[in-house]
């Protein structure tokens, strides 16, 4: 019997009654398990579904939330916690359209049963144990992908990923990251979310390798243009012409890739040129004889998407690169070589910056 009486907006009522038929749903599934009824207390839970199983009978305490990302399962769990000091008997469930690993670990740890939308779940009560896990989010906000890791929001992370023992103040965050204030705090409440940084004091980051492998899965360094060519000369050679070229013409250069890890990591062996170049690509290679070609190049040219790629440059060697986090960004979208080198940048000089690596 489904007793809900109660007002809420509609997209909360239809989450709300979508969690119940699911929760009822995967306990129809339990031998011997009769639900009774299923009703709002309040405003202290979403819902209270009471069961029976023989003679006895088990009530669990139900949050709903609308997104499972850990701070706001932290909310939840908090307020089922309250009043599951006032309602003993009874087992708390926290429910999402997703849940992730980090929000399902935090429930486990504050013994919170849970359940989600794609049918991740762990509930315990009484004898009854159903656990499943794995199961891909079909619910994720490309939209929201999108913005934490579009171009300017990108820049932020930068600052961030490069800097990972400062803390930021708004202000200073956007001046470093060349963005507006209210970018910042669009970047923030996503990473907040996600429990990616803290706001102690200051911005400061806490989790950088959770965030650095979620833009790895949506960073593709062929987003920026990518012109190839060849050339006669010797490698080094070809680098220093390019760096000179630039400097002439005040345009923006950095060496990336291979070309880039080889100058923080002297095991990295390479025979191609990758490099930002901010100016004409055209003229520049044509000012130094580069031929262009759809095979066999030995200089590879990126027009930055964005000025962001260059955040966090610096000289190594009297020669500009970008920063060790925008090489492994690049490195990890060469398959083979470029992987096992981004691994390499990563522990080698990337993880040792940072404070819990």
């Amino acid at each position: 019997m489904l007793k809900i009486a109660f007002i809420m907006k509609n997209e909360e009522k239809d989450l709300v009654y979508k969690a119940q038929r699911i929760l009822l749903d995967a306990l129809k599934n339990v031998p011997s398990l009769k639900a009774v009824s299923t009703q709002k207390d309040g405003e202290r839970v979403d819902f209270i579904i009471r069961l029976r199983s023989g003679g006895k009978s088990h009530v669990l305490l139900v949050e709903v939330r609308n997104s499972g990302q850990p701070r706001v399962a932290r909310e939840a769990i908090n307020q089922l916690v309250r009043y599951r000091n006032a309602f003993r008997s009874a087992h708390c469930v926290f429910m999402a359209p997703y849940i992730s690993p980090r929000s399902a670990e935090i429930c486990i740890n504050d013994d919170i049963g849970y359940l989600d939308f794609a049918g991740n779940s762990r509930l315990s009560f009484g004898p009854f144990y159903i656990e499943k896990s794995g199961n891909p989010n079909p619910f994720i906000k490309k939209r929201e992908l999108v913005s934490l890791f579009s171009p300017k929001a990108s820049r932020v992370l930068r600052v961030l990923l490069n800097n990972p023992d400062r803390k930021w103040k708004m202000r200073e965050l956007a001046d470093e990251s060349r963005v507006s204030i209210g970018q910042v705090a669009n970047v923030k409440k996503r990473l907040l979310d996600r429990e990616w940084i803290a706001d102690r004091e200051g911005i400061a980051l806490i989790e950088p390798w959770a965030l650095l492998d979620e833009w790895t899965k949506n960073y593709n360094y062929r987003k920026n243009g990518v012109v190839s060519f060849y050339s006669l000369k010797p490698i080094v050679e070809i680098e220093a012409e390019i760096a000179e070229k630039c400097k002439e013409k005040g345009a923006e250069f950095a060496l990336t890739g291979f070309s880039g890890a080889a100058r923080f990591s002297p095991a990295v062996r390479y025979n191609r040129v990758m490099a930002y170049v901010g100016g004409e690509v055209e003229e520049l290679a044509s000012s130094l004889n580069f031929k262009e070609v759809a095979s066999g190049a030995n200089v590879v040219i990126l027009k930055p998407h964005d000025y962001g790629v260059f955040l966090g440059s610096a000289e190594v060697d009297e020669i500009k690169v970008v920063s060790p986090i925008q090489i492994y960004l690049d490195l990890t979208g060469i398959k083979g070589r470029g992987e096992e080198a981004a691994e390499a940048l990563l522990r080698e000089v990337i993880k040792p910056k940072w404070t819990n690596p």
